[in-house]
């Protein structure tokens, strides 16, 4: 007990010193655990956030429009396959991380649960989402573990792109007629709040931020992070013309920011615990998609059993020889 302590201490002592944590490292389980939960939740986010987007790329307007979507799907799909293996080096498969996932058992971000119903959806998800993501994982490029440190550095340069598409569509609508107009202001007012929601709860309700700054593999609050967003936004979406849905919506000149108003937490946690419009629809999906493939990986596994056998028996002739 007394040496688990001190290892804890060291542990503590060299993450406080900036330093990354590899695989190999010694680290406490809870450390494992929570690590394992956070890059999890960010890929199954990444591959599900596939699908709300996936639903516009043969109604997009145009053929620019089309392939702008079809890679940032892709890039999506990339994304998901970095963080997958990212956790994979915290001794967990790939194959225990979809069985949580399609079980329920795992988390996924609210946001995509939300259901994309115009094409300016595609600018808000863009400008909005991407825009809180970014907020979220230019930070989670300095975190402690290194393997998801890494990966983050790649995932943000790909996020900023994603960010700058969703804001020219919307400034292309904004601009527009006053239909489009119209059409670009109802997306934002759909999905301002829950993109206030995807910076987690509030620091008082939530359970693992203190354990996280501490291990530095946050190096800001829910809180801060989701005020730096309001205040790098709103400038954002009076340029394009619009209105933020916010009656309290103030610049504070004695804090030197905007003060928002409340964000109805019993919408986040329903969404959450899986009560969202859209979250039986997307595990369905995501169940659909892996039993679909599941014969591209018996075949895969076939081939590699193949190869390896043929592998083995040419080395035993060699030997022989």
């Amino acid at each position: 007990m007394g040496e688990e302590i001190s290892l804890e201490h060291r542990f503590q002592a060299y993450v406080d010193a900036d330093n990354k944590v590899e695989p190999k490292d010694w680290m406490p389980e809870k450390y494992r655990k929570t690590m394992i939960r956070q890059i999890s939740q960010h890929a199954h986010s990444e591959v599900v956030g596939m699908l709300p987007e996936a639903n516009w790329i043969t109604r997009a307007p145009s053929l620019r429009s089309k392939l702008i979507l079809l890679a940032k799907v892709q890039d999506e799909g990339g994304h998901g396959l970095y963080l997958y293996s990212a956790a994979e080096t915290l001794g967990i498969s790939r194959e225990e991380l979809l069985d949580d996932l399609l079980a329920g058992r795992a988390k996924y971000s609210s946001i995509f649960n939300y259901p994309t119903l115009s094409w300016a959806d595609m600018g808000a998800v863009g400008w909005l989402v991407d825009g809180a993501a970014i907020a979220n994982q230019v930070m989670l490029c300095r975190t402690s573990y290194g393997p998801y440190a890494r990966a983050m550095v790649r995932i943000c340069k790909e996020e900023s792109f994603h960010q700058r598409q969703g804001y020219e569509i919307m400034m292309h609508l904004a601009a527009g007629t006053p239909e489009q107009k119209a059409m670009a202001q109802d997306a934002l007012n759909r999905w301002w709040w829950p993109s206030l929601m995807m910076f987690g709860p509030p620091d008082d309700q939530s359970p693992n931020t203190a354990q996280s700054m501490a291990w530095r593999i946050k190096r800001k609050t829910n809180d801060e992070l989701r005020q730096e967003f309001v205040d790098k936004t709103v400038p954002q979406v009076e340029f394009l013309g619009l209105n933020v849905p916010d009656s309290h919506l103030k610049w504070n000149e004695a804090r030197e920011h905007y003060d928002f108003g409340p964000i109805d937490w019993e919408e986040f946690f329903q969404v959450v615990g899986g009560n969202g419009p859209c979250n039986k629809e997307r595990l369905a999906a995501r169940q659909k998609a892996h039993d679909d493939g599941m014969w591209v990986r018996e075949a895969a596994l076939a081939h590699a059993k193949k190869r390896a056998a043929a592998s083995a028996s040419n080395a035993l002739k060699t030997s022989a020889a």
